[in-house]
């Protein structure tokens, strides 16, 4: 039997359900009509394989438009576009021994020691090259290193086995929301120590992020989530939106549609288990697609997978957008609406969505 077959046969109830209606959101609703999909990660995904398995093929599909990733899920895929080996290792080893063995543990994948060493050396030694010596945002930042390693995977015989790589060929923009908060992240400060002219802009990010989705939506196309985990890439998502009307002072009434597979409860306060109900009195979810938003509560190494092998087996793949390329004119264009809607004083106070009636959904 397919998994798409059966996911539709079989997942009929709790987050079985949900599941099945996660998968028919995706590819009934988010994915026609040239929808812009934008994907976060957060957990620990890259190391379990989950790159190659599911997010390659989901930009190569034309299924994945952009990403918003912490810096850890990034540094770990390296390690594959590298050619280094990670194995299938047990929860309930001796962490005290596996110190003293050079051995380390994430959760139940281990991996040498030196495989930390030599990617931070990879890292160090690409970022010396004077096309890094500049600020950029962490989208550009990405793509430069994605070269790296798709020429290192292109001279190690390997194929699509990174996230990063897989993003420089098929032109999708990745942003990371705290660029400090990583081995990536720390290596690019330690050569700042060394005369690294190399600085994330973090302004930029947010804006260019908000110019993707307001790119959607003033050409008529929808912009939708999918949410791995939750997190900050969950909220800097999220808050596109939010920059776009609260901020900006541009008419806008929220993301078109939202998926999400997490396992944060919404009763503890974190943004990780906001609903998109809470979202939507935000201004980041459309109040009229609230019924067809999908929360899956399960681990997202069970979820990624099967929703990735249904939307291959039922839909077609898409042309690829490559935003990466357009990135500039998207921005320009958001810039361009703002200094006509937006200002410093306070932008007027506009939550009334039956007045701001979208009409342009398909």
């Amino acid at each position: 039997m397919r998994v798409s077959d059966l996911i539709d046969s079989a997942f009929k109830a709790y987050n079985g359900g949900r599941l099945a209606e996660a998968c028919r959101l995706l590819t009934e609703k988010m994915l026609p009509d040239d929808g812009t999909v934008g994907l976060s990660l957060t957990g620990a995904l890259t190391p379990a394989g989950l790159g190659k398995a599911a997010i390659v093929p989901l930009m190569k599909a034309g299924f994945v438009d952009w990403i918003i990733s912490t810096g850890a899920n990034l540094y770990h895929d390296l390690h594959y576009g590298l050619g280094m080996e990670l194995y299938a290792g047990s929860p309930f080893l001796d962490d005290v021994e596996l110190r003293h063995d050079g051995v380390i543990r994430i959760y139940d994948v281990l991996f040498d020691y030196d495989v930390l060493l030599d990617t931070d050396a990879f890292v160090r030694q690409a970022i010396q090259g004077e096309e890094f010596q500049r600020t950029m945002g962490s989208d550009e930042f990405h793509h430069l290193l994605g070269k790296y390693v798709y020429e290192r995977e292109k001279a190690l015989g390997l194929k699509e086995t990174s996230v990063l790589a897989a993003a420089y060929k098929y032109g999708v923009p990745v942003f990371t929301s705290s660029p400090g908060d990583s081995s990536i992240g720390m290596n690019v400060a330690a050569m700042a120590l060394r005369g690294s002219k190399l600085q994330i802009d973090v302004n930029r990010d947010v804006n260019q992020t908000a110019a993707i989705v307001y790119a959607a939506k003033a050409t008529q196309h929808t912009s939708s989530v999918f949410i791995l985990g939750g997190g900050s890439p969950k909220n800097f998502m999220l808050q596109t939106e939010p920059q776009i009307q609260e901020v900006m002072g541009i008419e806008e009434r929220g993301h078109d549609y939202f998926l999400q597979c997490t396992d944060a409860r919404p009763d503890t306060g974190g943004l990780s288990g906001a609903t998109p109900a809470e979202a939507v009195s935000w201004g980041k979810i459309d109040p009229d697609s609230l019924p067809d938003c999908v929360v899956c509560y399960t681990d997202s190494t069970i979820a990624l997978p099967l929703i990735t092998a249904y939307a291959l087996s039922r839909t077609k793949p898409r042309k690829l957008k490559r935003l990466y390329e357009s990135r500039a004119a998207l921005y320009d264009k958001l810039v361009e609406q703002y200094f006509k809607c937006g200002k410093v004083e306070k932008i007027e106070h506009r939550t009334d969505v039956k007045s701001a009636r979208r009409t342009r959904r398909k």
